[in-house]
């Protein structure tokens, strides 16, 4: 499993042991699994932040 993966996953894990049940948790597992998913793809070097920032690699 890679990077992605693995932040997806626990993102998703995170999100259910914090809040089961009802919309409001269906929200936090949501967010938390996207973030999750962000931390994941950056750690694989699959987003690039510096269009973000304003600052390109040189």
């Amino acid at each position: 499993m890679n990077a992605t993966g693995l932040g997806l996953v626990t993102g998703l894990a995170l999100g259910l042991a914090a809040a089961i049940g009802g919309f409001g948790a269906f929200l936090l597992v949501l967010v938390l699994g996207a973030v999750g998913l962000l931390v994941g793809r950056l750690l694989d070097g699959k987003l690039d932040l510096s269009q973000l920032t304003g600052r390109d690699r040189g």
